[in-house]
Formats: C-alpha cells, structure tokens, sequence
C-alpha cells in the first residue's frame, strides 16, 4: 500500500494519530496536488502538526494549486484568530507615536488599508503576505537574536539606518546609542524608511512603546530623510554643547563580543591583540574561565565591604574604580554580568584606549580560556555523531553568558594539521621544562591525546537554535595574518564596529607587537602560517586528521596536503595507525617518564620493588600502549558511519558560516 492509501485507511478506521503520521509522509514523497492538499487539511483537523500543513498549504499556493482555497483555510485557521491581537498593538503603536515629538507624520491609515498581511506561523515569526500583489513572502521572525548589518561602521555622525524592521535590532540599537545628554552633543538614532504605508503595516507587529521613552529615536519618511541631521538647538531649542561628556555606566555595556576558543594554539593572541585599544570596547587578552569566577567574586567582596564602610570612604581606592564600585552599589538586582563589565572598567588597562565620548556604549569583548577542549563523540539510535563538550556546557550554563543581551561570537580556525602539530610541541616543551625544574607548579605535565582531541572537536558546527552561535562566524587565522586589510575590515563589519587605526597593529594594553606568550611571532609575521611542525606529527597522523575533517576543510577553504583523495576503511585506518609513530612517541613518553616511573605499586598493602615492580610496570605501559592505539580505532570507527553531527537532542549541527572578505582589499591571494 502507498502511503496515501494507508492514511486514508486508519482515518477510515477512526485512528488519527496513526493517520496524521502518514499523512506526514504523504507530504514528504512526490504526490499529485490534490493529495497533498487532502494531507494537509487532515492533519489540521485532527490535531496532527500545524506547521506541517502550514508549510504544505504555503507550498501549494506560492505553485499556484487551489490558490482561493489555501489562502482560505490559511486565513480562517491562522491570520483571523490574531486580528484582534494585531490591530490593538497597532492602535497603541499609532496613539504612541502620535505623541511622539521626533515623527513628522501623523496621517497613520485605518487598519483595514494597510498593505500587509501578517500571517503568524509560530510563537516567534510571521509570513507576510501581500494582498495588492497576490504574493506570500518569506518567513519573519522578527526578534531573532541577529545584527544584520554594520550600523555602527562610522561614527563621526549620528546613526542613520535605513528600513529597520527588526525588533531586536531597534531594541539594540536604542540600548547602545548613548543618549545626546551623555556625549555633550547631537546624538539621535536616525531611522528612515523609504515607504510610509509599508512601516504603518509593521506596527501590527512591532513593540514601540519601550523604545521611545528615551527619545532617541527620530522617524524619518520617504523624502524627509533631507531633514538628516537636524540642528536640535535651532528646531527644538534643545543645546547638547551644554551638557559635560558623563562616563560610561556599567548598565549602559549591554553587548558582548565572545572570541571563542576552538582549541588550542589558533592564533587567538593575535585576533586578541588586534582588539587591543579599541575606543569602542573593553578589552582584556584571554582569561581562564576559572579566573573570571574568581575576579568577579573578588569584586563582589570588595562592593559587600564597600556598602560596610560607606561609600564616602572609598577615596583610598583609584578614581576610575572608586565610581565603578559606586556605580555597582547603586544598581539594584546586581548579575554576574554586571560584576564582569565593573572588572573591566575598573582595570585602567581594559579601558586604556576607551573612548568615553563615543557615540555608542563599548562592547565587552571576552575570551574565555579553557587549558584544552574536549569534546566528546557518541552515536545515537539513528546512526548520527553526537557532539558533546564539558567546556561548552560551562559557557551555556554561564549566568555572564546569560545575561547578555546582544552577543556576536567569532572563531578563529587554523589549519588543523598545523594547530595539532602546535599543541604537540607546546605540550612536549612543558613536559621538557617540568624535566628540567622550570615549571613553578608542581603538576606534572603530559602530553595529551590530540590525534583524538582533533577529530572530535567540532566546535566549528553549531546548534542553528543556539542563542550564543545565531550571530557568529569562523575567521581563519591564516586570512589574518595574509590579508589583514580584508580579514579585519569585514570582522569589524560583522561585529558592527567601526574598523579602526587600532585594528592596523598588534598591541596588549596598548605595547605594540608583544610576545604574548615565549616563542610566539611577534605582530603580524606570517611565519606561523608556513610552519608545518614535521618533528610533532607525521604524515601518516596529518592525513588521518584531514580525512576526518575534510567536511570542515572544504567548507572553510583548505586544500588537503597530506591526504590523497582515496577512499578510506577500517585497513587504511590501520595503516595510518601503525605511522603514528611522532604521536606515541611523545605521548607513551611523556607518561612513562613522569607518571608511570614515579607510580607506586602495592599488593597487599606492601609496596612492590624489585623485578616484580619492574614486570607490572611493563605490563601497564603494555596496556598504556595498546589503550591508546584502541582509542585512534575507535574514533575513527565512530566517524566511518559518517560525518552526520547532531546535539544532545538529537538537532543536526550546521558549520558556522566563514568570515567572506572583499577582493579589491587582499593583498595577497587566499590561502589554500
């Protein structure tokens, strides 16, 4: 039997859950138009998935099949039940604005001549649809958590953006334009929209109420944008050049910029440095993601000591930080995100390239630093790789994270096989020094398992749901260091920032071209692009890698240089195994001299020495050995079935999308 054919038998047989499954996959094989429509009503009758129908009856009417009878049931089933809803915000946004002193018109249309449908399709968006022109349009959410475009790019004028129908992006943009009164001159968000009719339609669904009680915005339409800038003393008799530059509140930091750690040793000292003395952000390099607890909760001690005191007695403390424990006093319902933006203003060196009279708030931009990622590789019922990382549940989990309200996360990657052979040689330098009684702890230094560490971190895929990767993008190191211009120009463009004089050289707290850490290149030197590290990794173990990541080489612009192309199964995965000689090498190392040499063998409460001692020792590092090797067949028999990577829920995994630069600014050809 076909599919149709089943679920008109068990619809026939009083069974709708059974029926609305297959109905479902009616809907997901090839089917005549009027068997799609039949599944679709049924299961909007019967209590199946709305959006399914939802999805076909859209299908069918944008095909033009029963165009009068999908707009029908569309209508009755979805937009009627909301019109009430709709009309109400729009008479509230209209009676707000009519008030408003920075709309010039006023002559808002009945609710019935305006121009646009909107269509809900869920708790989040909207399809609108266009009754002059018979059309539906693409689907809307309206608060999704992404900035689309660099508003702030420059800032030797007030902000002017054009047809802004995003209620996420009006929300930030009110929040992190400083208020005229703050800067001691004009600083109004100018939004001009090219079509009056067409923004009248979006106060259906727009919020304005909160946003204009600051009245920063001014509403420009069609051919008033002329008016852009107006001489506020001269129209309003309002003068700006009155008012003393105010500095920045820890209320008034609401964005975050996360440069996130992929893994270890791809190059984020550099993007780190490039950051460095930016006027519009609070800066620091990377911070373990232990200290930020700790340095947070330092302050919080210092303010719960402060309140003890009494604020008169904090004139010991430095200026800059005797106000920001002041301002933090007086905050009430204080965040851990409040505490983290006090400890960057209050660090001269954070904010040493500040600039308190910009036009908008800074960003806080962070790094959080973990000693190593490590993700974790499972396979669920369906045959597909589940990721999972510790360190990532940490950031989620963060009430820093959390309380955000505008985030944009960018990824440095760097070619995997070279920041693999980086990790090696980091990791064998620290063994080397532990040996020579360099190192200050007394933890004893291994060098750990990259091979595996490699092939499951997939932290350049993302959950498309994920508040904290829905505005983000991959940046290569190797695009940095090559063509800084064209790197740089576009990372400030989507991290809407101004690209400035600050981002032409490398600095930390404002000293150019530091060694961020002994041994690297200093500045932009390119000599870390070229380096390949041949004594940490073979070829055989550098083909292994670029196999089992070659979704990510190809997605991110990465010729292979090691693998050839050929097919791959379970003997060549062997075989490449058995030419991990620099990764055993090091890493079997590394553990016998300094862990299994200095173990202690007891049997029976009494310790063993002698030739037994010498025999288990043996033994263990026998299993060591062979645990290791096991550990390489496993992972790579895990990613054999496929690279299909899903999240703990089982939700497909999407690469984030790479950092597009300009042709006419490279300076020198892509890299491959």
């Amino acid at each position: 039997m076909t599919a149709i054919e089943i679920a008109r038998q068990l619809a026939a047989m009083g069974q709708p859950e059974g029926a609305n499954k297959a109905y479902s996959l009616v809907l997901h094989q090839p089917q005549s138009a009027e068997e799609e429509l039949e599944a679709a009503l049924y299961i909007l009758q019967n209590g199946g998935d709305y959006k399914v129908s939802y999805s076909a009856l859209i299908d069918l009417y944008r095909r033009g099949c029963f165009q009068e009878d999908c707009l029908s049931i569309l209508t009755q089933a979805f937009y009627e039940p909301n019109i009430k809803l709709q009309k109400t915000r729009y008479e509230k946004n209209c009676r707000e604005l009519k008030r408003y002193p920075y709309l010039f018109r006023k002559d808002f249309p009945d609710f019935e001549d305006l121009p646009v449908l909107f269509y809900p399709f869920d708790d989040m968006g909207y399809l609108p649809f266009f009754p002059s022109e018979g059309r539906f349009g693409a689907y809307i959410n309206f608060k999704k958590p992404v900035i689309s475009r660099n508003f702030f790019k420059n800032l030797d004028n007030p902000i002017l953006a054009k047809d802004v129908y995003s209620q996420y992006e009006l929300e930030y943009l009110n929040d992190n334009v400083r208020k005229s009164e703050n800067i001691g001159r004009e600083n109004h968000v100018y939004l001009h929209y090219s079509n009056w009719w067409e923004f009248c339609a979006h106060l259906k669904v727009l919020s304005l109420r909160p946003l204009l009680k600051s009245e920063k915005l001014v509403f420009l339409m069609e051919d008033e944008e002329a008016l852009y800038p107006i001489d506020f003393k001269e129209r309003f008799g309002i003068d700006y050049s009155t008012y003393p530059v105010k500095p920045i509140s820890i209320r008034e930091v609401h964005r975050l910029i996360w440069h996130t750690q992929l893994s270890s040793h791809n190059g984020g000292d550099f993007f780190n440095e490039i950051f460095d003395m930016h006027p519009n952000l609070t800066v620091m390099p990377s911070m373990m993601m232990t200290n930020i607890a700790e340095i947070t909760q330092g302050l919080k001690d210092s303010v719960i000591q402060a309140e003890r005191i009494g604020l008169k007695n904090l004139a010991a403390l430095t200026p800059e930080k005797g106000r920001i424990l002041q301002d933090l006093c007086s905050i009430p319902n204080r965040t851990d995100k409040d505490f983290l933006v006090a400890c960057f203003m209050s660090d001269a060196r954070s904010v040493k390239g500040l600039d308190h009279a910009a036009r908008i708030a800074p960003a806080l931009f962070l790094q959080p630093h973990f000693p190593n990622q490590h993700y974790h590789l499972t396979v669920d019922p369906q045959g597909n790789t589940v990721c999972s990382s510790d360190t990532y549940a940490e950031i989620q989990n963060s009430p820093i994270f959390k309380n955000f309200k505008y985030v944009k996360t960018f990824t440095p990657m760097r070619r995997i096989t070279t920041s693999h052979g980086a990790g090696m040689r980091f990791m064998h330098n620290n063994v080397e020094a532990y040996q020579r009684g360099e190192r200050e702890d007394d933890k004893v230094p291994v060098v750990g398992n990259n091979l595996t560490d490699c092939l499951a971190n997939r932290s350049f895929m993302s959950d498309p749901e994920d508040r904290l990767f829905m505005d983000s993008v991959l940046v290569r190191f190797e695009d940095a260091k090559l063509n800084p211009t064209a790197t740089f120009t576009a990372l400030a463009a989507f991290l809407d920032l101004p690209y400035t004089e600050s981002m032409t050289y490398c600095s930390m707290y404002g000293e150019r071209d530091p060694e961020s850490m002994k041994g690297n290149d200093l500045g932009f030197s390119t000599a870390a692009v070229y380096r390949t590290y041949d004594e940490y990794a073979t070829d055989a173990e550098r083909a292994f890698i670029e196999y089992f990541m070659r979704d990510a080489y190809e997605t991110y612009g990465y010729d292979f240089h090691y693998y050839d192309g050929r097919p791959v199964d379970e003997e060549q995965v062997e075989r490449w195994i058995e030419g991990f000689t620099l990764a055993e090498h090091y890493i079997y190392g590394a553990w016998k001299e300094n862990v299994l040499s200095t173990a202690s063998i007891k049997m029976n409460d009494a310790e063993v020495t002698g030739e037994l001692q010498e025999a288990v020792l043996e033994k263990a590092a026998e299993q060591y050995r062979d645990s290791l090797r096991e550990n390489w067949r496993t992972a790579a028999r895990t990613l054999l079935r496929g690279l299909r990577f899903v999240n703990k829920n089982g939700q497909p995994l999407r690469m984030m999308p790479k950092l597009e630069l300009d042709p006419a600014l490279l300076e020198q050809p892509l890299y491959h």
